[in-house]
């Protein structure tokens, strides 16, 4: 029987863990430019096994327009808002509308303002137990007051 990893070497793996976590997170986040019109892409695997949006994280100054575009061949996919006007608790702006695309097929894009600052979280709802997830913060952000 194997023994046991020591507690200090458990707190290692964690941190090492976390710390890698972070770096990939950091690597996928993009900040759009104050003139761009954003594009995140959602696409996934020939086979569906894995699907995602790409960026999944994405900064952006107020006013700025992000477009989501399905990439796939054979897939639709959909851009919804944690609100609870979508079955969701609510993890965007209080003051910010709710949105929901409805479903996107192959070649389709949505497109959104974010004029509100705050972090906004959503989904692809077919998708969102495969993880396809993503979030947009608008503005300089204090987390303090984030839900």
């Amino acid at each position: 029987m194997k023994p046991l990893a020591s507690a200090p070497a458990l707190q290692r793996r964690a941190l090492l863990l976390a710390g890698g976590g972070l770096m990939l997170s950091a690597l996928a986040w993009r900040r759009a430019e104050a003139a761009d019109e954003a594009e995140i892409s959602m696409s996934g695997t020939p086979t569906g096994s894995h699907v995602w949006f790409r960026p999944h994280g994405l900064w952006l100054e107020p006013g700025q327009v992000v477009r989501w575009v399905n990439r796939e061949a054979a897939n639709v996919h959909t851009i919804t808002a944690y609100h609870p006007d979508n079955g969701k608790p609510q993890r965007i702006p209080k003051t910010a509308k709710s949105w929901n695309s409805d479903y996107l097929m192959p070649g389709d894009s949505f497109q959104l303002v974010f004029d509100t600052p705050g972090v906004y979280d959503y989904c692809c709802m077919p998708h969102e137990d495969a993880g396809m997830v993503g979030r947009i913060v608008v503005g300089q952000v204090d987390a303090s007051i984030q839900p």
